[in-house]
């Protein structure tokens, strides 16, 4: 396994923010430090993706976070992405936080 991407990201509140586009097929999985959420905040990371090469990205998971998280540090399941695609988070609710995150490639 290896760290494709990373970075920190600082959300402006219902803006969805890609922080990954990768163009190769691969399993990733997205790990984000969660811990400056707090209650009555949200956070939506999504993961989307095209069957086909000239195929329409649509979404293929999306998982909802409700702050405060009693385990900050959130990793998504094994995503198999064939055409690449886009990783993105949204933060709803409070004052946009910034989220230390990565893109791990399992194969």
């Amino acid at each position: 396994m290896v760290v494709e991407s990373s970075g920190t990201q600082t959300a402006t509140l219902t803006t969805e923010h890609n922080l990954a586009t990768p163009a190769t097929a691969k399993t990733r999985v997205l790990v984000v430090d969660a811990n400056a959420l707090v209650g009555g905040e949200t956070l939506t990371l999504r993961f989307k993706g095209a069957v086909l090469s000239a195929g329409t990205e649509r979404l293929i998971r999306e998982s909802v976070f409700a702050g405060p998280l009693s385990e900050p540090h959130i990793q998504s399941p094994p995503i198999v992405m064939p055409q690449g695609g886009t990783i993105t988070l949204r933060q709803d609710g409070g004052t946009g936080r910034s989220f230390p995150w990565a893109v791990i490639v399992l194969d």
